[in-house]
């Protein structure tokens, strides 16, 4: 059976379009194997019917001086495992999904000569696939480039970011305006690095909106352990209908149950959020490398599918005046929302297998 060779970093970010892509291509008859690194012993749930193989690998940016010397000899003794296991399983070809994890992996099978194709999930380059894109035979890519885009456009494809499967089968939901009267449905989230902020302010700026909208506003809201009591205090001094919790295993459900959605703009959530066709307010976490979560959410908002609110510019009066403007006009939420369909690509795991049949074809 042809072997397809699959490499990704420990973020979810960069596991979600990987395990898609898996997906199409055991479909398509191919048999997969991921390497990563030793977090991939973890990973053998979220790819049923993969081999997992690990290689050595580290990040040269560790901030410790012990990390800086043993990264790079991490990364050379893990090209040369990559090598030998290239060498026994003979890939059909080698995807990388960016993450440090990948970077050993990448160099291997360029040096081994194999077919070669990245992924990048974001609007900007990640620092490992924009250190190798130059060699790749192709690139996939989510959004347009708005960093350190590749010099040969040729070599890019518009592919979209392969969701889960659990968003995917949410595509094209109709949207459902608030009525006059009746709830207002709000989901916020923000990830487990960017939640704090939205815990501390999102409650107070619903909480500050008229009468008349509070009253209405029916919140879901995901945050950190530690917020969940203070969040939920929030809202209960102002009467505001709210579920809180750590974590929802169904989240794109709600994203396609929720009139407007608040959040980062990480890259699955951004695609999530196309591809269910949801109108959200966008507040990018300001520490993200590059800032490409700026970039992400700037997609958005030029097609008119989003709002932006720079975390510099979070405050709750400010978010709440917002809030008051989108909320008092129902039918810019639908316009948005028909936006975020627009861009949305459902399909984007069967474009990037048949983008990674088209680069076995050139071997």
């Amino acid at each position: 059976m042809t072997v397809v060779v699959l490499s990704a970093g420990g973020t979810g970010g960069h596991l979600f379009p990987a395990q898609a892509l898996a997906a199409e291509l055991m479909r398509r008859g191919r048999s997969i194997v991921l390497m990563t690194d030793a977090r991939g012993r973890n990973f053998e749930s979220a790819f049923p019917g993969a081999r997992i193989e690990t290689v050595p690998s580290a990040s040269p940016s560790n901030s410790s001086l012990a990390g800086k010397f043993l990264a790079p000899l991490a990364i050379v003794w893990g090209i040369v495992v990559g090598l030998s296991k290239l060498g026994r399983l003979k890939p059909s070809a080698v995807v990388g999904f960016g993450g440090y994890p990948s970077l050993p992996v990448m160099i291997a099978a360029l040096l081994a000569g194999r077919p070669t194709v990245i992924h990048e999930q974001n609007a900007v380059l990640g620092r490992v696939n924009r250190l190798i894109a130059g060699q790749m035979r192709a690139i996939a890519a989510s959004f347009p480039f708005a960093k350190f885009a590749p010099k040969d456009a040729r070599r890019v494809h518009d592919i979209g970011n392969p969701v889960r499967p659990e968003a995917a089968s949410l595509a094209h939901m109709p949207y459902d305006p608030p009525a006059e009267t009746g709830s207002i449905r709000i989901l916020v989230f923000g990830g487990s690095q960017g939640a704090r902020a939205l815990s501390e302010i999102v409650p107070q700026a619903l909480s500050d909106l008229p009468q008349t909208i509070r009253s209405r506003l029916d919140i879901v809201q995901q945050g950190r352990a530690e917020d969940i009591e203070s969040v939920r205090n929030a809202y209960a001094r102002a009467s505001v209908q709210a579920v809180v919790s750590t974590f929802y295993n169904d989240l794109p459900q709600r994203m396609a149950d929720a009139h407007l959605v608040i959040c980062r703009s990480g890259a699955s959530t951004v695609s999530e959020l196309t591809v269910i066709g949801r109108p959200a307010i966008l507040i990018p976490y300001p520490f993200a490398a590059d800032d490409h979560q700026t970039a992400n959410a700037a997609v958005l908002v030029r097609a008119s599918a989003a709002w932006l609110v720079a975390q510099r510019n979070l405050t709750a009066e400010n978010l709440s005046a917002l809030l008051a403007e989108i909320l008092g006009h129902p039918e810019e939420l639908a316009k948005r929302a028909s936006a975020a369909a627009a861009l949305g690509k459902p399909d984007a795991a069967k474009r990037l297998a048949d983008l990674v049949e088209e680069v076995e074809g050139l071997e």
